[in-house]
C-alpha cells in the first residue's frame, strides 16, 4: 500500500471509530466527526454550485453572451442580489420577492411532479392489469389480473382511510357510513403493511451500512498488521 492510500485509509478508519464512539454517548470525538462531515458537505455543495450553476449559467453568459442573453440574465442576477438582503434584518424585506418566486416555483414543481409522476402513474399502473388484450400479449396469466384486483382494492381502501366526511342524523352522533368504515379498516391494514415494509427497508439499509463499515475496519486492521 503506497503512502497516499495508507493515509486516506487511516483517515477513514479513525473517522469511522469517531462515529462509532457515539455508542458511549455524545462526546467530543463524535461531534468533531459530524462537524467535519457538515463542513465538507457544505464546501462540496458550494463548489458544485459555483462550477455548475453560477459560472456556466450566470457569469459566462453575462460576460460573453449576446445582448438579449445579458438582459435575460439580469433577472436571476437581480433576484439573487435581493435574496442577499435576507442576511440582515434591515434589508430582509428586499428578499421577499425572491423568496416568493422560489416558494412558488418549488410548489409548482412539487405539485406537477406529484400529479404527473405519482397520481397519473398510479392510476395507469392500477388500470393496466385490467387491459386483458395487453396482459395476454405480454404473456400474463390470471394471477396478473388477481394482482391488479388486489392493488385496486388496496388503493381504494387506502383512499377511504383518509376520507373523513360523516353523516349527520337527527338525535345521533356524527359518524361515517358503515361501508366507509369497513373500507377504512381494510385501508388501515394496507397502510400498516406498507409502513412495515418501509421500516424493514430502512433497517436493512442501516444494517448493510453497518456491516460495510465493520468490514472496512477489519480490512484496515488486517492490512496494517499483515
Amino acid at each position: 500500500m503506497n503512502s497516499p492510500d495508507l493515509i486516506w485509509t487511516l483517515v477513514g478508519f479513525f473517522l469511522t471509530l469517531m462515529i462509532f464512539s457515539y455508542i458511549f454517548g455524545d462526546n467530543p470525538l463524535f461531534r468533531a466527526a459530524t462537524y467535519l462531515f457538515v463542513g465538507v458537505a457544505a464546501g462540496y455543495t458550494a463548489v458544485l454550485v459555483l462550477d455548475q450553476v453560477l459560472l456556466p449559467k450566470l457569469l459566462m453568459p453575462l460576460l460573453q453572451g449576446t445582448l438579449n442573453t445579458r438582459l435575460l440574465i439580469l433577472v436571476p442576477l437581480l433576484l439573487s442580489l435581493l435574496l442577499l438582503g435576507k442576511l440582515t434584518k434591515r434589508l430582509s424585506n428586499l428578499g421577499n420577492v425572491s423568496m416568493a418566486y422560489i416558494v412558488g416555483a418549488g410548489a409548482a414543481v412539487a405539485i406537477g411532479g406529484a400529479v404527473m409522476g405519482t397520481l397519473f402513474t398510479q392510476v395507469q399502473a392500477t388500470a393496466a392489469p385490467f387491459n386483458l388484450k395487453q396482459v395476454a400479449a405480454a404473456g400474463g396469466t390470471l394471477g396478473t389480473v388477481m394482482e391488479g384486483v388486489l392493488v385496486l382494492i388496496g388503493t381504494i381502501a387506502t383512499l377511504a382511510y383518509f376520507h373523513f366526511s360523516v353523516q349527520i342524523k337527527p338525535g345521533q352522533s356524527p359518524e361515517r357510513p358503515a361501508w366507509l368504515k369497513t373500507a377504512a379498516k381494510v385501508g388501515e391494514v394496507f397502510i400498516g403493511i406498507t409502513l412495515g415494509a418501509l421500516l424493514a427497508g430502512v433497517f436493512a439499509s442501516s444494517f448493510t451500512a453497518l456491516v460495510e463499515r465493520l468490514s472496512t475496519l477489519v480490512d484496515t486492521i488486517l492490512r496494517l498488521f499483515s
